[in-house]
């Protein structure tokens, strides 16, 4: 392995790592969106593979982003563009690379790390567990009704890109205040987001935007595409919505009545719906939502105590969690977690343990979307204290199912 050099890029190695990341996802590379997403990393956050012949053949990347967790928000390191180039699979350079990545990140004031995995069978053995859920949605919009509220506060109106990013990125701050799982985003990430590249569109049309205007000031957006297609009977289009945040019901209502109601339209899909979406239980019938479940983002905890005290728990907890973490052990053992009140502490301690999980499982709870209990139920966590169980997942449990909207 003395061929192998593992550290930062440099400036000058920026078009390889780019490259190497490419052609192991098979993308193509357009130096119009190597632009884009070079601005949204830090040299010093990336790592390398370097062959002394071969030059970058493995590449990560972790952003610092802001990530909304049960009560409030932390700094999460975002992990994405892990790649190993085909020609040097089979050696170890992925453990390498993830294990250096998460040293270096355990040494930092970002609790958690969180990524969305190509293979999820791999992230799960670096400590990663499943803290979110998406429902992708494959709507037939001739046989849904979504009835209109009683007065509509608000009216829609499209606007142009990139003039309206201020009004976007003000409405999905406002969305993500109480919403765990939703990341912030610099000014670069919404320039990514928001990019309409001829090669991006695959076939659909430009990039459109429409914004609901509330008696208070904009409360909602929606960024959609159109995929134009018919047969003898008639229109066939599909509407492709990259987007959908709203900060209110009657905002959430218009936005998702004027997407289902676009003309020569019969299909819609979105593929970034929560668990708790309220289409679900707005439409005449649920069941042409064509909704598939699928896993989103997974986390991984660098830094138990901090991370444990860093969130709210709905209900009082006392308890000793058991944890291993082969990759970190510091944060292996037992945990005392006390929430009571405005008192909440994570400590060692010599006490018994209540329950017995590893630090895969504790990630997959943390968000509140995942429960303790059924990951019991399913082997995953083991219960130590008779009755400790159910109030420990209960108080890890959270009033709205963590959302990730996008792939980073």
């Amino acid at each position: 392995m003395d061929n192998y050099d593992l550290r930062p890029i440099t400036e000058d190695e920026v078009y390889s790592f780019q490259r190497c990341f490419g052609k192991a996802f098979g993308h193509d590379h357009h130096d119009d969106e190597a632009k884009l997403e070079r601005d949204l990393y830090e040299l010093g956050r990336t790592l390398a593979v370097v062959h002394e012949r071969d030059g970058v053949v493995g590449t990560a990347v972790s952003m610092r982003r802001e990530l909304g967790i049960p009560g409030g928000t932390v700094p999460a390191a975002h992990v994405t563009l892990v790649a190993v180039s085909g020609t040097h699979r089979r050696r170890g350079l992925l453990r390498r690379m993830m294990t250096r990545q998460l040293t270096d990140l355990a040494g930092t004031d970002e609790p958690i790390a969180v990524l969305w995995p190509s293979e999820p069978v791999i992230y799960g053995r670096f400590g990663y567990g499943p803290a979110t859920y998406t429902l992708e949605f494959h709507a037939d919009n001739r046989e849904l009704a979504l009835p209109a509220a009683a007065e509509p506060s608000g009216l829609l109106r499209e606007v142009e890109l990139p003039d309206a990013l201020k009004v976007l990125a003000e409405v999905f701050d406002a969305a993500r205040v109480d919403r765990p799982g939703m990341s912030g985003r610099t000014p670069a990430g919404w320039r990514v987001v928001t990019a309409d590249l001829e090669h991006q569109r695959h076939g659909r049309s430009a990039l459109r935007t429409i914004v609901h205007e509330g008696p208070d000031g904009p409360d909602g957006y929606a960024m959609f595409r159109i995929e134009r297609g018919g047969d003898a009977t008639g229109p066939q289009a599909v509407v492709h919505v990259e987007e959908a945040v709203a900060t209110n019901l009657d905002a959430y209502r218009q936005l998702w009545r004027f997407l289902f109601d676009i003309d020569l339209t019969r299909q819609v899909h979105y593929d970034y719906g929560v668990l708790d979406e309220p289409l679900r239980y707005l439409v005449s019938d649920p069941r042409r939502l064509g909704a598939r479940l699928t896993d989103g983002v997974w986390l991984r905890i660098l830094d138990l105590p901090v991370a444990l005290a860093a969130r709210s728990y709905p209900v009082a907890v006392d308890a000793v969690l058991d944890v291993t973490d082969e990759l970190l052990p510091r944060n292996a053992g037992r945990w005392h977690l006390r929430a009571a009140g405005d008192e909440l502490t994570c400590e060692r301690t010599d006490r018994p343990a209540d329950v017995a999980l590893s630090i895969a499982e504790l990630g997959a709870a943390y968000l509140g979307g995942t429960s303790l209990a059924a990951l019991a139920v399913a082997g995953r966590v083991t219960e130590l204290r008779d009755g400790a169980l159910a109030p420990l997942s209960a108080a890890f449990g959270w009033h709205r199912e963590p959302a990730a909207v996008e792939v980073f």
